[in-house]
């Protein structure tokens, strides 16, 4: 466990080093299914050839900016062990890690797009679409040794398992929140939320990662429409733009324009069955304010560095943060947010950040307040 957990810092810490200096942002792009494993078949749509057909779209749109570096799993009919896919990330030092599939379900009437983030849940639907996917390792080749401890029919046995979830949480739910945004806003898709399974393809991915279920082939209009030249076209954009706008809030905006301007962004309310509960009522995280008196209201921007988003409660001090002094929290629900210094420089910020990533939180990143509130780097930067 402990030397898992290095290789995945390690990964990490070269990720951030490679976009630093090559102004690359890494998008890896998985095609659920592919060959023998034909994923969910109803009325004739197939899920593995409109899984391929949408990742090949949403990579030729990020291509076409000279900002982003598409990976994928698969760019053909191939089957790709659950893990592999994971270690193609890996290897590429992907910022992000994104999995594309389709949904089904008995009920034809059923309808509607939903992003899951990595974490242990105990609402049955969630835990059962987990074991529908998660099953697909059992066409592998000498699948008992390589998962050994895994039962894919219990997707709890996982539990025991689970490293690096905590650290990208809440960047996950944040990615997972505008792809549903968007789902809203560019395909007029019904958003069945941001929900939390444990999915053994994003458990060994180590970055922010997502599985999108875009909409049910099980549904006679959704099934065509995902099966269309025109559908895919809508369902690739919109996950672009996700991408797109996600890139911008954290790793700043560069020439990057949106492929098609979203007209609302709303804000997601993170659900009840869920740990840290992230089911949407309206698709985007709502963020959590830090408590007033930790963020001065002078009207001037101020900047610190976020650390980590966690289920765990600590103390401030320097020994619970690797000698980090002037450690702040916030909290949502049972998520509390650790953020390290205060500055109203941006350049000072970036210090701090980096003196946070040497320290081993590579995946910290810069966050901006003003007047007491949340705000987006960029517009802090304005000032």
């Amino acid at each position: 466990m402990k030397g898992i957990t290095l290789v995945g810092t390690i990964l990490l810490f070269i990720s951030n080093l490679t976009f630093a200096q090559s102004g690359k942002f890494k998008v890896a792009l998985d095609a659920g299914h592919g060959d023998h494993d034909y994923g969910a078949v109803y009325n004739g749509h197939i899920e593995k050839k409109i899984a391929l057909a949408v990742v090949l779209k949403v990579g030729k749109i990020l291509e076409n900016k000279s900002d982003f570096e598409v990976i994928y799993t698969r760019k053909n009919d191939t089957f790709v062990d659950l893990i592999e896919r994971a270690n193609i990330a890996n290897r590429a030092d992907a910022n992000i890690f994104i999995s594309i599939h389709c949904n089904a379900n008995k009920n034809a009437a059923a309808c509607g797009s939903e992003t899951y983030v990595m974490g242990m849940s105990k609402n049955a639907s969630n835990l059962e679409a987990a074991k529908k996917e998660n099953e697909v390792i059992t066409m592998e080749k000498d699948y008992q040794q390589k998962y050994k401890g895994y039962d894919p029919k219990s997707p709890e046995s996982m539990l025991g398992t689970i490293v690096m979830q905590e650290e990208y949480l809440e960047n996950s739910i944040s990615l997972a929140g505008k792809i549903q945004s968007h789902f809203i806003d560019d395909v007029s898709s019904k958003s069945r939320g941001v929900k939390q399974a444990p999915f053994m393809v994003l458990h060994k991915a180590y970055m922010p990662r997502v599985l999108i279920e875009m909409g049910f082939i099980s549904n006679p209009a959704e099934g065509a429409k995902l099966d269309s030249e025109a559908g895919q076209n809508e369902y690739a954009e919109a996950i672009a733009n996700a991408i797109i706008n996600y890139k911008k809030e954290f790793y700043g905006s560069g020439d990057v324009n949106d492929v098609k301007p979203s007209q609302k962004i709303e804000t997601i309310k993170i659900d009840s069955q869920a740990t840290p509960k992230p089911v949407v009522k309206n698709p985007e995280i709502k963020k959590v304010e830090p408590k007033p008196e930790v963020i001065p209201n002078t009207g001037i921007a101020t900047f610190k560095v976020q650390l980590s988003a966690s289920g765990t409660k600590l103390e401030t001090v320097p020994s619970n943060f690797k000698g980090l002094n002037n450690i702040s929290v916030s909290s949502e629900g049972s998520l509390y947010k650790y953020m390290y210094g205060e500055t109203t420089s941006y350049d000072e910020a970036k210090k701090l950040l980096a003196e946070a990533k040497a320290k081993g939180y590579t995946s910290a990143f810069v966050i901006a307040f003003k007047n007491g509130k949340k705000v987006s780097v960029q517009e802090a930067l304005k000032q």
